[in-house]
């Protein structure tokens, strides 16, 4: 007979596993169905329905996994006595391997699931615009548009550039970090430079 925590870690394998399918099968169709889910993920409705009672937990869920991860990073980021455009630089590079993971969250946020995915972003959406804001004091960052509205315009390029990057390999880290800081207002020499000096 399996222990109390061999059963309780094996649960949690099971709700890991249903979350990183999860994630594949709606980058894949962002309208995919528990069923649909539940397939990829070799179990059978009723386990995904006892992790996650409703398509919209599990969103919920996947979105907190994605907010809990991306803080972590930019608080890092921004903690660091770099001028924005480095931070920024630095945050793309890092913040790069999870967006193939959560890219479909950016379709999400504009369907049905749109306010609880805009709610539960609130932190990421706070620190990408203090880190903007930053910028644009100290006149890295361009300043035609509040900090807000051009740190959710980069943001979005960001996901966009990674969305298609399985099809094109050029649209890698690289890319992603210069078309962001163009779209930031940093001269392309220094964005080229900056990108460059990641490690």
């Amino acid at each position: 007979m399996p222990t109390e925590s061999t059963r309780a870690r094996l649960m949690q394998e099971t709700r890991d596993r249903i979350l990183d399918v999860a994630l594949e099968v709606l980058g894949e169709n962002p309208d995919a169905g528990m069923g649909e889910i539940a397939t990829a993920a070799a179990v059978v409705r009723r386990t995904v329905y006892g992790h996650f009672p409703s398509r919209l937990d599990l969103i919920r869920t996947l979105t907190e996994r994605a907010v809990t991860e991306m803080t972590a990073v930019l608080t890092e980021v921004t903690a660091s006595d770099a001028e924005a455009d480095a931070a920024w630089a630095e945050f793309i590079a890092r913040v790069w391997p999870v967006t193939h993971r959560y890219r479909v969250l950016l379709a999400l946020r504009r369907g049905e699931y749109g306010e609880a995915i805009h709610s539960l972003l609130g932190p990421v959406d706070d620190l990408l615009a203090d880190l903007v804001a930053r910028g644009q004091h100290t006149e890295v960052f361009a300043r035609h548009l509040p900090p807000d509205v051009l740190s959710q315009l980069a943001y979005t390029v960001l996901f966009a550039i990674a969305d298609n990057a399985r099809s094109d390999k050029t649209l890698n880290t690289r890319a992603a970090t210069i078309t962001t800081l163009l779209l930031l207002g940093v001269p392309q020499p220094q964005a080229t430079t900056l990108t460059d000096n990641q490690p």
